[in-house]
């Protein structure tokens, strides 16, 4: 995503990169962020929620050596309530904005009005009423804002170079759309007229070349609803490079890379993964979206990239950059976040996609490397939220933090993926993906969060809670000992969390989460066993084919955490920690938890008169008939009997 920064300063710590991928990383985040003059304007305009974009036609002329264009938008829009006027977005400069030539209304001379707060107002010849259809075309010309850098030139080897890149907010600097996360264009037909020593590019599969004179039009057509923000052009002397996706069994469909003819060589040779890449994708998250038309890149004069539907936008070629835009197709283009507080969806499970890649094509260890990395970037601050609050969308350097939005997202991927196990998550996310409710529409974090749960079979409100919505991370103190049972090794796993205040916003009072432990002997034998660990001080019991000599909290990094330790010895371990009740407060019936290897006899409830009101052997226990107030519990095991407190409401 979007953009040059201005006023924004971009921070970000890298570990584990060499050079070149930091500069890679770090163009790729400024590429995607919006400009600071934007956060004034990150609301949704209201004037534009009563129609819907059925079609455009944008026909825009253009020369690369020259700031400036010229264009004819039509717009086929139906009304979603009784409509005199019609709103669009277009920018207006105090010093030379467009000149809007012609308005028509169903190919009528209509009058408008084209204000300072970047609108273009329409008026409709008679009201427009629910359901009902109607056509705009606007003419207009001029040279677009620089401000945020949505319609830009530059040059390459001395030749002139053009091209867009309008998120989250810049479409409306170059021509009259409709720009908020609420409604995408069903069909788009573009058409570029541009001098003919140059090659144009667009969304959708080219569909005609015509030479007229000393200009050449080109026309795209992209038969998938698009966001304004998606709709893109390019225009310089590029080179055509040509590969093909899929396979035969699924069936193929053209990758067309639109490349500087000076850097031809070295790019073919970058570009020769993007094949298998794509091919991976579909075996791992379905059917390329766009597979009727294209997938493709164009180079141009941005920083980083930017994934346009069926186009990516690049300024460099390495894997990890191609495979965080590419995978955008899916998670961004396809399915587009509902708000910018869901820009997770778009980002951080389309960077996870790419440490997939290294995954796949490099191996664990290094997909190991990927994960820790990311995770010592995440907790090099205490906090950090993943889902936004109203607060933080008008900030688009909180939007775009690569820390909280693209790394931590891309790890809480890889954990509820560790949670759900491989089979159900990655089936969750092609389910997600096929789902006509969202497909080539929007989604938000409950409806995601609602997919994954269906085929998780259970609730994933906890998971969802802790780490997507609240704040912060764990550390893991590990407990195990042998003790007089070889075959069995017992582990008590503890928590601290870097929030330590209750009242603290996005305070999380315990993680819960699968946590894995590997288990190593003597003799080079090992056994990894995941706990599923939902408490402070919970003790289990894991039996072995071995003498257990090491242990290792997360071996392969899938969870955020940071300074954990593990120690094997002959650990004192406090039962009483582990013992759980809940609900507490409760009402009716509290539920009692009893590690494994404590031998429990009996349960008794004190008042705080020190009178036992209760007694039970059983670990549901029908509390409806205590008085309110609080009770000493206590526990007699065979191993000693431990107390805990406890709220009868």
């Amino acid at each position: 995503m979007k953009k040059i920064l201005l006023l924004v300063t971009l921070t970000i710590t890298f570990f584990g990169f060499s050079q070149t991928d930091e500069k890679a990383y770090e163009q790729m985040i400024e590429s995607e962020m919006k400009s600071a003059s934007s956060l004034m304007t990150m609301a949704v305009n209201p004037n534009t929620l009563n129609y819907n974009l059925t079609y455009q036609k944008l026909e825009f002329t253009v020369d690369p050596a020259v700031l400036y264009v010229s264009g004819k938008v039509t717009s086929t829009f139906t009304a979603l309530s009784n409509m005199n006027t019609v709103t669009f977005d277009l920018y207006k400069k105090s010093t030379a904005p467009f000149t809007v030539s012609s308005v028509k209304i169903n190919n009528v001379v209509a009058s408008y009005s084209y204000n300072t707060t970047h609108e273009l107002v329409i008026n409709l010849p008679t009201t427009l009423t629910l359901g009902n259809s109607a056509t705009a075309e606007v003419i207009y010309a001029g040279a677009p804002s620089t401000v945020e850098g949505a319609f830009s030139t530059g040059s390459h080897a001395g030749s002139p170079v053009l091209w867009t890149l309008s998120e989250p907010y810049g479409a409306r600097d170059w021509w009259p759309c409709k720009q908020d996360l609420n409604d995408k264009v069903e069909v788009t037909d573009i058409y570029i007229t541009a001098p003919i020593a140059y090659s144009s590019v667009a969304n959708g599969l080219q569909q005609s070349r015509i030479i007229n004179g000393s200009n050449a039009t080109t026309h795209f057509k992209h038969n998938y609803p698009i966001p304004a923000y998606l709709i893109a052009i390019a225009v310089t002397n590029y080179e055509i490079f040509n590969q093909t996706g899929g396979t035969v069994a699924t069936g193929t469909f053209p990758i067309v890379n639109y490349i500087y003819p000076e850097e031809s060589v070295a790019t073919q040779n970058s570009l020769l993964v993007t094949p298998d890449i794509i091919n991976f994708f579909e075996t791992k998250i379905g059917p390329y979206p766009y597979r009727n038309e294209k997938y493709g890149h164009a180079r141009a004069g941005l920083n980083g990239g930017m994934e346009h539907a069926t186009v990516s936008f690049m300024n460099s070629w390495g894997r990890g950059l191609i495979a965080h835009e590419m995978a955008h197709q899916w998670f961004g283009d396809k399915i587009t976040c509902g708000t910018w507080k869901d820009i997770w969806l778009n980002e951080g499970i389309t960077e996870y996609m790419s440490g997939c890649v290294v995954e796949n094509f490099d191996g664990n260890a290094a997909f190991t490397t990927w994960k820790s990395n990311n995770i010592t970037n995440i907790t090099s601050q205490l906090t950090g939220n993943l889902y936004l609050t109203d607060a933080q969308i008008l900030n688009v350097g909180r939007i775009f933090s690569y820390r909280l939005t693209y790394q931590k997202g891309a790890m809480v991927s890889n954990m509820l993926r560790l949670k759900m196990g491989d089979t159900n998550f990655f089936q969750g996310l092609r389910n997600y993906l096929a789902d006509p409710q969202f497909a080539y529409g929007y989604a938000i974090t409950s409806q995601f969060q609602a997919k994954m749960e269906s085929i998780h079979g259970s609730s994933l409100q906890e998971f969802f809670n802790d780490w997507v919505y609240n704040q912060g991370y764990p550390t893991y103190t590990i407990a195990a000992s042998n003790g007089s049972n070889t075959s069995q090794v017992t582990i008590q796993i503890n928590q601290t969390q870097s929030i330590t205040d209750p009242m603290q916003v996005g305070y999380v009072s315990y993680f819960e989460m699968p946590v894995p432990i590997r288990l190593t002997g003597s003799s080079g034998q090992v056994q990894d066993v995941i706990l599923e660990n939902t408490g402070d001080g919970q003790i289990f019991t894991v039996n072995t084919t071995f003498p257990v000599t090491g242990i290792v909290f997360d071996p392969n990094k899938n969870i955020i955490s940071r300074n954990n330790t593990a120690t094997l010895g002959v650990a004192k371990f406090d039962f009483e920690k582990a013992i759980a009740m809940y609900p507490n407060p409760a009402s009716d019936i509290l539920n009692i938890d009893i590690p494994d290897n404590l031998t429990l006899e009996n349960i008794s409830f004190y008042n705080a008169l020190g009178q036992q009101v209760l007694e039970s052997k059983i670990t549901k226990i029908n509390i409806s008939n205590l008085a309110n107030g609080i009770y000493i519990v206590a526990f007699k095991t065979l191993e000693g009997s431990f107390h805990k407190n406890f709220i009868k409401k």
